[in-house]
């Protein structure tokens, strides 16, 4: 654990703040859940709480399944992270953190397709370096209880591939499907 040399107080309500600079930098937001745990030292540990990486391994099946169906790259993300990932280089994707423009996508609970190869690709994760990698992508978000709480994505690198009402769709049922999971 890393110290960072701020000291708060709890108040009289038990509330203590994180610093601005480390939910910036931990990109914890108003509103978002944490979790807490505790250890045999009496240390405190705040975890950003992801709902659908509850479900990680769950995920990773449907990803894979995603994948051999429709014979392009699935990712699954939560709100910050690739949490599963089939067809495509686990390395390049998992656990990676997500674009900005994925992001913001996202938030603004979009559902975004680009179906031929004139039209912009989104960067999927920060390493991207802004060069053209995939020629189609669908991108559907994952709500819960009307929050995003993550997305469903298909890319492909094929040259002629362009993604369809098919491929939007299988992708709008995944996520219902993921959603739904979070209910139970």
């Amino acid at each position: 654990m890393k110290a960072t040399g701020v000291v708060r107080r709890i108040d009289d309500l038990g509330r203590i703040v994180i610093p601005k600079e480390i939910r910036r930098t931990l990109h914890i937001k108003e509103g978002d859940p944490l979790e807490i745990f505790t250890d045999k030292e009496g240390e405190v540990i705040l975890k950003k709480y992801s709902p659908i990486g509850e479900l990680s391994e769950f995920a990773s099946g449907y990803a894979d399944t995603l994948s051999k169906t429709t014979g392009h790259i699935a990712c699954i993300t939560d709100k910050d992270t690739v949490i599963a990932v089939s067809g495509g280089s686990k390395k390049e994707f998992l656990e990676q953190t997500l674009s900005p423009e994925l992001e913001k996508v996202l938030e603004n609970k979009e559902v975004y397709t680009s179906k031929e190869n004139n039209e912009i690709a989104l960067p999927i994760t920060q390493n991207d370096n802004k060069e053209r990698r995939y020629n189609s992508q669908v991108i559907y978000p994952i709500i819960s209880d009307g929050d995003v709480i993550g997305s469903v994505i298909l890319l492909s690198k094929e040259q002629n591939s362009k993604m369809g009402e098919a491929e939007l769709k299988v992708v709008q049922s995944a996520a219902g499907f993921l959603s739904s999971q979070m209910d139970i």
